[in-house]
């Protein structure tokens, strides 16, 4: 297993620089008054393809050599590492072969196959999954991008964490959602070499809460098929962010899904951005657990901004 280095985030930070957007942090003095600490939210939804994993995916394609392009890259996604990669498979001209859970948001989908992405569809399970992917990577020949247990892609979600420091000096913490752990990683390998007394937080869903009980009981504990509005935080940490997770990670807190809806709905109405349900659990836990961030300068990363309008949560099915 290959640990990324400090030294290859740097590497993502100078081959990604000309594929991806230095995001905005904004503040919001309602939000700051609601939960008693100072936010800084880190607005990935306005990345290119709208999340933070295309810095991972970027890094990861323009880093690929030139005998594995005619083949292409392959991955499993429910939606934003698929997307992304399929938008970094295009800029450099290669195929990108997306295997995507058939449940996965219509807006997700449309975004893939308008980058280029060529999907095959799966059951909502980690098992069907993985399953599926590897007879679409036995046909094609494809090298395996992984959406965040691939050293490549957590060294280009390293580099968002290293901006956000640019952006915002002295911090006491930053908090990101966690699903299978490539953003949580890439802001521990960022942070533990640039700000080491930054503390980290990461945020779950209580229903897809497999990454909180990992931590708890110390080794994975993997959920094949976790229901939650929050649709990119269904998978679980494999053993590489596992690593970053066990050694750096101050604590995991989760939300309800109520608690989830009322946050994102809070900051479409506070802070007037789009973004969707798996970037609310953040705020949900700050505001669920008040005591441990008021008084504290926190950067918030909202990963994603993909959300499916003519179904949002709060609407009636």
């Amino acid at each position: 297993m290959y640990i990324p280095t400090f030294e290859d985030m740097q590497a993502a930070q100078k081959r990604v620089e000309p594929y991806v957007h230095r995001t905005p942090v904004l503040t919001s003095e309602f939000l700051n008054g609601l939960t008693g600490a100072e936010l800084f939210f880190k607005c990935e939804n306005f990345q290119k393809a709208g999340a933070f994993k295309v810095r991972g995916a970027c890094n990861a394609v323009f880093g690929l050599a030139d005998d594995m392009l005619e083949k292409g890259v392959a991955t499993h996604s429910s939606g934003n590492h698929a997307l992304s990669l399929s938008y970094a498979a295009g800029r450099r001209g290669i195929p990108c072969h997306v295997v995507m859970p058939r449940t996965a948001p219509q807006a997700k989908k449309d975004a893939v196959r308008g980058y280029g992405g060529i999907i095959t569809e799966c059951e909502p399970s980690t098992s069907s999954r993985e399953a599926v992917f590897a007879q679409v990577q036995a046909e094609t020949g494809a090298e395996f991008v992984h959406p965040y247990n691939d050293p490549r892609v957590i060294a280009g979600q390293g580099t968002c964490s290293a901006e956000l420091i640019e952006q915002v000096s002295d911090l006491d913490a930053v908090i990101a959602p966690i699903g299978g752990g490539g953003m949580i990683s890439g802001t521990c390998l960022t942070l533990s070499n640039l700000a080491p007394e930054v503390k980290i937080y990461a945020a779950e869903p209580e229903q897809a809460d497999d990454a909180y009980r990992s931590f708890k009981a110390g080794h994975i504990i993997a959920d094949d098929a976790p229901e939650t509005v929050a649709d990119g935080l269904k998978v679980p940490l494999k053993d590489l962010t596992w690593h970053f997770v066990q050694n750096h990670v101050t604590d995991i807190l989760t939300a309800s899904e109520a608690e989830i809806v009322d946050a994102m709905k809070l900051i479409w109405k506070r802070m007037k951005i789009v973004m969707e349900p798996s970037s609310a659990v953040p705020l949900a836990v700050i505001l669920k657990n008040k005591q441990t961030f008021a008084g504290k300068r926190v950067g918030v990363i909202i990963t994603g901004g993909n959300v499916d309008l003519d179904a949002l949560p709060w609407m009636e099915k």
